[in-house]
């Protein structure tokens, strides 16, 4: 199906990729103040443990692309690792929630063991996910046009590049302060 010269899918691709960036972006701008202020790290750990997160999101994308270009390819790679990525914000944000082990009603967490686990089992599963479908994405974005289209998917590209942009540029700014 086509929309004004362009497939269908283009536009969930485009939509999509603002969505993962702006989600991205936004839970990173205040990564460090939920590392310094809730999960009490000094700052030390807490800069250390926000580069190993984003050195973990650069490194990804080679597993990433290992597993579409060698078994599942790019559309289930993009598929699953999406889930991948929306549990591991979820992990994020059920970490941040005080009374999950609040027993005393004190208005402060009891085990921050436990609030510590999730947040890194979510930074785990969320550099796995956004670095596994980097790879797969422009690309499978470019595998839906058909040969005569060269210009749209010169366009299509432009499109896509903005669309990261703006959801990063967006999201980074919004984001604190909507905190």
């Amino acid at each position: 199906v086509d929309v004004c010269g362009y497939p269908l899918s283009i536009f969930f691709i485009v939509v999509n990729e603002f969505c993962e960036r702006f989600s991205y972006y936004g839970m990173r701008a205040v990564l460090v103040l939920y590392f310094r202020y809730f999960l009490k790290w000094d700052d030390d750990l807490a800069t250390s443990i926000y580069h190993t997160f984003v050195a973990l999101c650069y490194l990804t994308p080679i597993l990433g692309a290992i597993v579409a270009d060698s078994w599942l390819g790019k559309f289930k790679t993009i598929v699953y690792l999406s889930i991948v990525y929306t549990v591991g914000q979820v992990v994020m944000a059920v970490s941040a929630i005080h009374d999950i082990t609040d027993t005393d009603r004190d208005g402060t967490p009891d085990n921050m063991t436990f609030h510590v686990a999730m947040s890194m089992v979510g930074l785990f599963l969320i550099a796995l996910g956004t670095g596994g479908i980097k790879p797969c994405v422009a690309a499978f974005g470019g595998d839906q046009f058909e040969d005569h289209q060269e210009k749209q998917r010169s366009t299509f590209f432009s499109i896509f590049y903005l669309s990261i942009n703006a959801g990063s540029l967006l999201s980074t700014v919004i984001t604190p302060i909507l905190r």
